[in-house]
């Protein structure tokens, strides 16, 4: 079970875009420790692994590779950055499912258009929703779902001035893309943008 800890610390570092000084800074660990532990040559202590566990979000039984038991219900904590406000609906790794609710944006800003790596698929849960793609423009209402190449410049926001909700399911790139490990900057504007 230990021995798979140093590739699940490694993936979750890079999935959340830090390096290893970033991470030594946050953790009060030092980048030779924290080298040795994602390169399994420094056994994981749990004086090591909480202070981990805490800057990735993850419970530490998801450090270290524990078979999941006890309270299958998933604590929701919502991520708002620029009008848009996430609430994850399942646990880190692979595909990640979100409940997405998107503000009006102020009037006359602009849609600005956005790539990055992966796949989306979204729902409508309520209200009216306007999606770019390229150079179409959709407007999807309640039970309505699409799914698009996300290398295509896309935005989506409300239709008119109510906040429009969603689910959205997106792997790992598209974490990155719009959570960017629960700091700092979400990418995009805050019109919306994805």
């Amino acid at each position: 079970m230990l021995a798979g800890v140093g590739p699940r610390l490694r993936e979750l570092r890079r999935r959340h875009g830090m390096t290893l000084a970033e991470l030594a800074e946050r953790t009060g660990i030092n980048e030779s420790t924290l080298s040795r532990l994602e390169g399994g040559t420094r056994k994981p202590t749990l004086e090591l692994l909480l202070p981990l566990a805490e800057v990735h979000a993850v419970p530490l039984d998801e450090l270290v590779g524990a078979p999941r038991t006890g309270d299958p219900r998933i604590h929701l904590r919502p991520v708002t950055r620029d009008g848009l406000t996430y609430v994850p609906l399942s646990r880190p790794g692979g595909v990640q499912a979100h409940k997405l609710l998107i503000r009006p944006s102020p009037a006359g800003a602009e849609p600005a258009l956005r790539t990055h790596e992966g796949f989306e698929w979204l729902y409508v849960l309520a209200g009216r929703l306007r999606l770019i793609l390229g150079e179409r423009t959709l407007v999807l209402k309640p039970g309505e779902a699409a799914e698009f190449d996300t290398h295509v410049p896309h935005w989506l926001g409300p239709d008119d001035d109510r906040t429009v909700e969603l689910l959205v399911l997106f792997g790992h790139q598209g974490e990155r893309a719009h959570l960017r490990a629960r700091q700092g900057p979400l990418r995009g504007s805050a019109d919306g943008t994805t």
